[in-house]
């Protein structure tokens, strides 16, 4: 299964998982004006969590972005990089890696969940 990417937002209180970057943006510049809170957590998938017994204990997603459509420039950001990927399914768009955190994150992430999430029951 290809990893996810997963968009917390409304304060933590809506969640959406999305198949790749192109996804992720095409998402947040549709939903954004609309949603009660511009702030868009981005997590992508990471290796799945281990049991103490070494069981597989489901997915694990990591924070790699924040996302403030309030925030100068923000959206104009956004077109510029989904315009850069390409139409959906190209290769440029699949591929396409989060940005780094630092770069991303100028502030910190909302109280509304951890930085690492983990989704028991699933592998």
């Amino acid at each position: 299964m290809p990893a996810q990417w997963q968009i917390s937002f409304d304060h933590g209180h809506q969640q959406r998982y999305l198949p790749d970057r192109h996804a992720v943006l095409t998402y947040v510049l549709a939903i954004g004006p609309k949603a009660a809170s511009q702030r868009f957590e981005v997590f992508a998938e990471t290796a799945a969590a281990r049991l103490a017994d070494g069981s597989p204990g489901g997915r694990a997603f990591a924070l790699v972005e924040v996302i403030d459509l309030a925030r100068p420039g923000e959206r104009e950001r956004l077109s510029a990089e989904l315009a850069a990927l390409g139409p959906p399914g190209t290769p440029a768009a699949l591929s396409a890696a989060a940005p780094p955190i630092a770069a991303a994150q100028p502030t910190p992430p909302s109280a509304a969940g951890p930085a690492r999430r983990q989704e028991a029951g699933h592998e």
